[in-house]
């Protein structure tokens, strides 16, 4: 094999996987782990370390499991990161990491995801954990507001610096997006409740069912904890102001993927929520949001086309996930835009009128604006719709602060500290970025972590954040 070419993952087959909610991607063998850490070049600049947002030391667990030491590398990676076992499958590495390494000069980079997603794999289901040792309580404590990665993150960082950690959780079941919105085959619920598990061992405590901002409200929480983080995520969907938007069966990304991944909806009637079981489902969106919905729905038996405004290359999903769409069966129409949803005489969609595209000058995402062809409409049918076009933060946690600062589409204004107008408030995560990836909002939480220690040990506070 030559250094250029990177080692197969194992995946189940297209044909067997439709069929299925089970994780698509098998994971390396420790053999085929193996193989895959010794193409490292081991470089002297490391610049895949410096494309990781959270600065895992790549090249040093890379070496570890190239020698066989499969502990040694897990205990490496969570010297910087808590959740290897999620990062490993739900990273970009092919924008980060993966993307900084210079083999990709002469072929494929290593396959970094797969191979951290194989110690932490390793570790679990060997039984070989140890839990992460914390020192004593140095007697402050700090709240979190959200229990999805940037607040885990953060929690983890705190405790072991010696803080009591709590994380309130709006939702029954924790985990917040990794729960209620990548789907079973790309993210098992199982992994996501060990990981948590690890936090509750060492000592994080977790509050189910409260909403702050209704439960409780941050002032309330500032009066027993000497700092709050606010990691409540984007939940908030952006919806299509078109004709037609209230017929029955059109959905959000967001409702119609906690459906199906937080209440078992595709095991109905098993678990008491149901989804619409259909023939044709049009899918609007071309980022990750949107693929995860149109492979969820091939798996409830759809035929499921996507939809999308501009052309393939301008698709913000990754390419892993759009391959294996691809693979599964999914159709695609490119350069269409949906102008009004069709209904039926019982008020459900039963089609999408769309019209044709074309590409113009590029707009502020540096991306070619869809410009409408007159005269090019046409209708797909469907009698699903599910809308991915993203998210924003929920306004419920601060619609009564004045003083906490946000932009105009609702997102926390924070420094480059995570530190937001009012004093010992620090945010991160989506509801400061809007919708972005797992491993920035964790970023984010370890930064957030060390501005939080600095608060509470110096009692320092910029004059003036965020003006």
């Amino acid at each position: 094999m030559k250094v250029g070419d990177r080692v197969p993952v194992p995946e189940q087959s297209p044909e067997e996987r439709i069929k299925n909610f089970n994780e698509v991607a098998l994971g390396y063998t420790a053999e085929l782990a193996m193989e895959e850490a010794k193409r490292c070049l081991k470089c002297p600049r490391p610049f895949c370390v410096e494309g990781c947002p959270v600065h895992i030391k790549i090249p040093e667990f890379i070496k570890l499991i190239a020698e066989g030491d499969f502990v040694g590398a897990y205990k490496k990676i969570m010297e910087d990161d808590l959740l290897p076992a999620i990062t490993g499958r739900v990273c970009p590495q092919e924008e980060q990491c993966e993307g900084k390494c210079v083999l990709t000069k002469i072929g494929k980079p290593i396959n970094i995801g797969k191979l951290e997603r194989f110690v932490a794999d390793y570790v679990r289901e060997n039984n070989l954990e140890e839990i992460p040792k914390v020192p004593e309580w140095n007697g402050k404590k700090v709240a979190i507001i959200g229990s999805g990665p940037t607040g885990l993150t953060a929690a983890g960082d705190l405790v072991r610096m010696g803080y009591k950690v709590t994380i309130f959780e709006a939702l029954h079941e924790l985990g917040g997006v990794l729960i209620y919105g990548i789907p079973e085959f790309r993210l098992p619920k199982a992994v996501v409740r060990y990981e948590i598990d690890k936090l509750k061992q060492m000592g994080v405590e977790f509050k189910t069912n409260v909403v702050v901002g209704k439960t409780v409200t941050i002032d309330e929480l500032l009066e027993e904890y000497d700092a709050v983080y606010i990691g409540t995520g984007a939940g908030t969907p952006n919806l299509l102001r078109i004709p037609g938007i209230n017929l029955n069966n059109i959905y959000s990304a967001n409702e119609f993927l906690t459906r199906v991944n937080l209440m078992k909806a595709f095991k109905f009637p098993e678990y008491d929520t149901p989804v619409k079981k259909g023939k044709k489902a049009a899918i609007i969106g071309g980022g990750n949001v949107a693929m995860d919905a149109a492979r969820t729905a091939l798996r409830l038996g759809y035929e499921v086309i996507v939809l999308y405004r501009r052309t393939y290359e301008y698709m913000t999903a990754r390419e892993e996930e759009i391959i294996h769409a691809i693979d599964e069966g999914v159709k695609f129409e490119f350069l269409v835009s949906p102008i009004e949803f069709l209904g039926d005489e019982n008020g459900n969609v039963k089609g999408v009128k769309l019209i044709r595209n074309e590409l113009g000058e590029p707009d502020a995402s540096g991306r070619r604006r869809p410009v409408p062809i007159p005269g090019s409409e046409f209708v797909v049918e469907a009698d699903l719709v599910v809308i991915a076009i993203g998210q924003k933060p929920n306004k419920i946690l601060y619609q009564e602060l004045p003083d906490l600062k946000v932009n105009r589409w609702g997102g926390i204004i924070v420094d480059e500290r995570q530190r937001t107008s009012m004093r010992g408030v620090f945010a991160g995560g989506d509801a400061v970025r809007g919708e972005a990836t797992v491993i920035l909002a964790m970023g984010d939480g370890r930064e957030a972590a060390k501005a939080i220690d600095e608060y509470i040990r110096t009692g320092k506070w910029p004059e003036q954040v965020c003006s």
